[in-house]
């Protein structure tokens, strides 16, 4: 964790996860204890900070109750690499899926596209400069206002509604006079203006760019390039078929060029080597993999079939978890020190059943709750990106004022908590089907309902869903 995580206390943690994610307070504490940890460790001396292992944690509870949710704020929160990944998509070699090292390799790539988004940042003011000056040099050119020199005779033109209007010169045509010159540095002036202003964001332009196309050199592999650590743009550099020095003339709009020149000018301006060597040492030290779905590679105690895959993907899991060295296209990362969270709903099995192994290197196990009305009523109320807050958002874009009291609220919560009872439990996913469902016929009309002021209390509520929060052709099928 970067010094920022000095002011990162477990309180402080636990405090901003509440602004997203109503109850589970163990939960919190556990990931808040293990997120201080890490920033505690990075001021021990080198010898024994690398003795210190985060202690990973097992989340077990029904889906829908906030576990993905708290990994992946927690994530945000500490800007760490972070990648989630579902434990039923890898096996161990030799059977159909992905390597589950694989998943090292992923969080390396969102650690160096997380740095590089940060140093883009740093220097994003110069390379706007840089992209907007390239855009006026092609601006110029193609209007004839490129700078003028005298021992060139350049283009001839005058000013016609307010705009300079080019026209070639004759190889013995005479230099501009100075009334000339004024019009045309007149000219050049508004230009630049408009230019600055983005008055010309949608004007067809004729620009050079990197050209970008997917290299077309395959490298087959047993399980694909990405478990064998191929970097296939090396190889196209190796071999002198990288188009990444290559560029082309494209037409695009002024805004669109804009957006693609940046990038290109920020390029120039970062040391990718410094960008990976950063990216692998934030990968090792704070990088939080979540492996979703843990208790579906628990094998029901057969010896052959699904089951050797299952028990295969767990052992292959173990090397990843307890520490090796996986090679990457940025170089070798050791998973020693990375962070892994490992979920389950654990309906079918218990945690018991994973491999002793396994189970040793999880030693943090907390139980999460499934959610109460009550719970229901604060998760569309309170958290900064509740569903009511994000729909009075969207019906604000259509200029209609959307509303909710709390009888509606609370109507709301206990349909949705009805429905989990009576078909499955999704947790908090069941108020987006029953907000949905109330909201569609209001949210098909909200372009025609401009300037209308739309309150959903329990009487609207109640008209719109009666007694069930399900569709009632869905209903036989028990969605």
């Amino acid at each position: 964790m970067t010094d920022f995580g000095r002011d990162l206390t477990p309180t402080e943690i636990t405090r901003r996860l509440d602004e997203y994610i109503v109850g589970q307070q163990k939960a919190k504490r556990a990931v808040a204890v293990a997120l201080r940890n890490r920033w505690r460790r990075r001021q021990l001396g080198a010898e024994l900070a690398a003795d210190v292992y985060p202690k990973n944690i097992l989340l077990i509870g029904p889906t829908g109750v906030g576990k993905t949710e708290i990994a992946r704020r927690l994530a945000s929160l500490a800007r760490a690499p972070f990648i989630k990944v579902e434990a039923t998509k890898y096996s161990e070699v030799g059977y159909h899926g992905r390597d589950v090292e694989s998943m090292v390799r992923d969080l390396v790539d969102a650690s160096v596209a997380l740095v590089r988004a940060e140093k883009v940042k740093e220097v994003e003011a110069k390379a706007a400069a840089a992209a907007e000056a390239r855009i006026w040099n092609v601006l110029a050119d193609e209007l004839g206002l490129a700078e003028y020199q005298d021992h060139q005779r350049g283009m001839t033109g005058s000013m016609e509604d307010g705009i300079w209007r080019a026209r070639p010169a004759s190889a013995g045509a005479p230099p501009l006079s100075p009334e000339q010159l004024a019009e045309r540095e007149q000219a050049r002036i508004l230009l630049r203006q408009d230019l600055t202003e983005r008055k010309l964001e949608t004007r067809p332009l004729d620009i050079e760019v990197r050209d970008s196309r997917t290299p077309t050199l395959s490298v087959m592999g047993p399980q694909g390039n990405e478990t064998m650590g191929i970097d296939t743009q090396a190889l196209q550099e190796l071999w002198g078929r990288s188009p990444g020095n290559k560029t082309k003339v494209r037409k695009l709009t002024i805004g669109e060029a804009r957006k693609i020149l940046h990038e290109e000018e920020a390029d120039k301006l970062l040391d990718q080597d410094a960008i990976a060597a950063e990216a692998l040492d934030r990968a090792q030290n704070d990088g939080i993999i979540f492996v979703d779905e843990i208790d579906k590679i628990v094998s029901s105690g057969g010896s052959d079939g699904p089951d050797v895959s299952r028990e295969g993907v767990q052992r292959d899991l173990l090397s990843v978890v307890e520490g090796c060295a996986v090679y990457t296209r940025y170089g070798h990362i050791r998973t020693d020190h990375v962070l892994f969270l490992a979920a389950g709903a654990f309906h079918f099995h218990k945690p018991s059943e994973l491999i002793p192994e396994l189970q040793g290197r999880f030693p943090v196990r907390v139980a999460l709750q499934s959610l109460t009305e009550a719970d229901f009523v604060r998760i569309l109320a309170e958290p900064k990106n509740a569903l009511t807050r994000q729909y009075v958002a969207l019906f604000r874009t259509e200029n209609v004022d959307l509303s909710f009291t709390k009888g509606g609220l609370e109507r709301l919560a206990a349909l949705a908590f009805r429905a989990n009872r009576t078909t499955q439990d999704i947790g908090a996913r069941r108020l987006m089907t029953i907000l949905e469902k109330c909201l569609e016929d209001l949210s098909f009309d909200a372009s025609e309902r401009s300037g209308q002021k739309i309150v959903i209390d329990e009487k609207l509520v109640n008209d719109r869903l009666g007694e069930t929060g399900d569709d009632s052709d869905l209903i036989p099928y028990r969605l």
